[in-house]
């Protein structure tokens, strides 16, 4: 298993400088090295980081951030676009994106030599438990949402044929009759 970078083994309030000095574009890698190896001094630590560890550090932030901001940019433009359908179908957008997402994972994860930590596998196996889970219940819910739409627009369909067999002057059976018709789809 890898060893942890000595970033992050630094105190949480020193490795958060650490970040704000790395956002800063005025300034450079060397100076925000120096910045918090002067922290770690004043505040009695003994580990210093090098110049590298923090550029490493940093083009792995540089690295995670872009394909961040890749995928909600990707996100934004689907939800843009099904920004006027049925809610149901954006969940249907994100549920798939997730599960695409567990299996690239799993996928990159098995061409390294080293094997897929245990851990890790119940993570993405749970993972997609709950998506199918979830996936289930929204069409359960779009199911019954439908239904008592349907069932409402056949009671109006109903009332309209009963009020228009009244207008005509059809028998009260006549009228029953139609009516029992239009609601026999419920």
């Amino acid at each position: 298993m890898a060893r942890k970078s000595s970033i992050d083994l630094l105190p949480a309030e020193i490795r958060d400088a650490l970040h704000e000095l790395l956002r800063d574009p005025a300034i450079s890698q060397l100076e925000a090295t120096q910045k918090v190896n002067a922290l770690l001094e004043a505040e009695g630590h003994d580990e210093r980081l090098s110049k590298s560890s923090v550029n490493r550090y940093s083009q792995r932030m540089d690295a995670i951030g872009e394909k961040m901001r890749q995928s909600r940019q990707i996100a934004d433009q689907w939800i843009g676009k099904l920004g006027n359908q049925p809610q149901g179908q954006v969940g249907k957008l994100l549920n798939e994106f997730t599960r695409t997402m567990a299996f690239e994972t799993a996928l990159h994860m098995s061409e390294d030599d080293e094997p897929i930590p245990p851990k890790l596998l119940k993570e993405l196996s749970l993972a997609i438990k709950h998506l199918e889970e979830a996936s289930s219940v929204n069409e359960k819910r779009e199911r019954e949402i439908e239904n008592r739409a349907r069932e409402k627009a056949l009671r109006d369909a109903a009332e309209r044929v009963d009020s228009a067999a009244q207008e005509r002057g059809l028998s009260a059976d006549d009228a029953k009759f139609w009516r029992e018709k239009v609601l026999m789809g419920m």
